[in-house]
């Protein structure tokens, strides 16, 4: 469990194929205080650590993950958002985060807006039930709040989101461009919510 505020932003230094990815990542963790086994999110996709050493962690990441993920998530070099479990008694500064990806947005527009920037996602029409203004959403692991939402003829929609300077400072957000794919995680209520619903109009029949 996890509350999308990101604490770290590591760097994939390796990528083995072994069945599985092996995926290297460095950090600035002490990581004599985290144990094999732990969860960290890895821009929002939770995973088991199964390797350490100093200033490095290494993931194994199934077939399912790299499919549920961003496309070209793990390639050596590449940053990511990362965040440790939840422990009892943490602030919980964000909302509550899974580790599970729903879908993977695109950012179809950033835009200045004040001293902040103005990003639209588009997000696929199975999350587009999910998703309403003012809402939580967790974008490659961070906790963020929707502004706005516009339905597509499709069935799709657009999100809107307004990201701070720190955030972008603390986060890979900063470094996003237009037509870059991000992993999203839905509100968990609204994941519990939507399947009540499916449930009611299944027996209302």
């Amino acid at each position: 469990m996890f509350t999308g505020i990101i604490t770290d932003i590591g760097t994939i230094a390796a990528v083995e194929e072994r069945g599985d990815l092996h995926v290297r990542i460095a950090c600035g963790y002490d990581t004599g205080s985290i144990d094999i086994g732990a969860s960290i999110a890895c821009s929002g996709a939770c995973m088991t650590v199964v390797e350490l050493g100093p200033d490095w962690f290494a993931v194994d990441i199934s077939a399912e993950s790299v499919s549920r993920t961003a496309p070209g998530r793990w390639q050596v070099g590449g940053k990511l958002n990362l965040e440790r479990s939840l422990k009892v008694g943490d602030e919980l500064g964000g909302h509550i985060v899974t580790g599970h990806v729903d879908g993977v947005g695109t950012v179809a527009s950033i835009a200045e807006e004040g001293d902040s920037h103005r990003f639209e996602i588009h997000a696929a029409a199975a999350l587009a039930p999910y998703l309403a203004a003012k809402g939580s959403i967790a974008v490659d692991g961070i906790s963020l709040t929707v502004n706005s939402v516009t339905d597509q003829p499709d069935g799709s929609t657009l999100f809107g989101l307004n990201i701070i300077p720190h955030t972008s400072a603390v986060t890979t957000l900063g470094s996003l461009a237009t037509g870059d794919s991000v992993n999203l995680e839905i509100d968990v209520l609204a994941r519990y919510l939507g399947r009540m619903e499916q449930l009611r109009a299944l027996t209302s029949k």
